[in-house]
């Protein structure tokens, strides 16, 4: 039996931070945003990727068409709730004005 040696923390070299660039990651206060357009909720979320053909899992298709298409789905329910909560979302009102 070896005589049990006492564990050290292993040391680290001391990171040196990098300066900052200037260039935030979200931008600076410089840059100019464009207007943002609104969202429109689609009719049938499920439409392009349908149009691709059943997933090519032998045996499984149809319940893997289901699950994907149950995710598509609340997707776009997210989508459209996120564009609702920030204002954006395409309503009646927003299509008649547009005429």
């Amino acid at each position: 039996m070896s005589p049990s040696r006492s564990r050290q923390p292993a040391k680290r070299a001391s990171a040196r931070r990098r300066p900052a660039t200037g260039r935030d990651f979200w931008g600076t206060d410089e840059s100019k945003e464009e207007p943002v357009g609104t969202v429109r909720a689609a009719d049938d979320p499920v439409a392009m990727v349908n149009s691709l053909g059943r997933p090519p899992l032998p045996g499984h298709e149809l319940a893997a068409e289901r699950y994907f298409e149950a995710v598509y789905k609340r997707a776009a329910a997210a989508a459209v709730a996120l564009a609702f909560a920030n204002d954006l979302l395409e309503g009646e009102d927003d299509q008649d004005a547009r005429r």
